[in-house]
């Protein structure tokens, strides 16, 4: 094992980052990945982070500025981790918790007083991981959704 380095990624890296988001988000694919993470790196709003050891990356972590309302928070912007990854077999080191420590001060820096991310009920892994590095519990709730018959007519 080497030495880990934790980075913000840049344009040359969109591609590494999109690779492990794929791992995270299979149904997205890598290039819609990294065209997607090229843009909201271009609009200033987002960063994300790599982690490398020996040459290889082996995390990332995608955070944003929400300034839309998120549940469980009372200020904006808010920061708000999207995603985060680390492979199989580089985990339990604590990777996870430095990605996630980079995403937490790049926020603040950019004067956000509360940070914020999700998951879905059924992946105790990911509910684990933030209540382990002092998330609290907001609220839980089920999003409905419905087919809209489609009008004959157009507006």
């Amino acid at each position: 094992m080497g030495q880990e380095v934790i980075r913000k990624a840049a344009s040359e890296d969109l591609a590494s980052a999109a690779e492990l988001a794929a791992l995270l988000w299979p149904e997205a694919g890598k290039e819609e990945l990294e065209q997607e993470f090229r843009d909201l790196l271009e609009d200033g709003g987002c960063a994300l982070f790599l982690a490398s050891e020996g040459g290889r990356d082996i995390g990332f972590a995608q955070c944003q500025l929400r300034h839309d309302y998120v549940e469980g928070t009372d200020s904006s912007p808010v920061g708000y981790l999207e995603g985060i990854y680390v492979r199989e077999d580089s985990r339990r080191r604590g990777t996870a918790r430095a990605l996630l420590r980079r995403c937490e001060d790049w926020a603040a820096r950019l004067g956000c007083r509360e940070f914020a991310s999700d998951c879905e009920l059924e992946n105790g892994e990911s509910l684990a991981c933030p209540l382990k590095n002092g998330f609290r519990e907001a609220n839980r709730i089920i999003c409905f959704t419905k087919p809209l018959e489609q009008p004959k007519e157009k507006y």
